[in-house]
């Protein structure tokens, strides 16, 4: 059965995360063969990937990576993509990769 599975993107510059970016691929099979799938595939859906507005608070200030690190290890972090899981129509608990870019450079493993 297929799958909408996604690579996602934090943009971050200066340590603030200051963007989102997101490709969709519609797959089958395990888990394991989707994320090495989405990690072969993240230098070059950067480019092309979807661009989202990534979380400000009330002063109009974007988040920290320190602090979305924190939501992340909370598991919180799916809440900051709700915009994107609704733009590609996943399912709840999508299987996702998240591919940090730091100012310029791209971080995958």
């Amino acid at each position: 059965m297929n799958e909408t599975i996604l690579n996602i993107y934090l943009v971050i510059n200066n340590g603030l995360v200051e963007e989102f970016r997101a490709i969709g691929y519609e797959k089958e099979g395990g888990d394991d063969r989707k994320i090495e799938f989405l990690k072969s595939r993240a230098k070059e859906d950067f480019e092309k990937a979807y661009r989202f507005d990534a979380p400000k608070d009330k002063k109009g200030k974007f988040m920290t990576y320190n602090r979305f690190y924190k939501f992340e290890k909370r598991g919180m972090h799916f809440q900051l993509f709700e915009e994107i899981f609704s733009n590609f129509n996943v399912a709840e608990n999508p299987l996702i990769c998240v591919t940090p870019v730091v100012d310029g450079e791209i971080y995958s493993t």
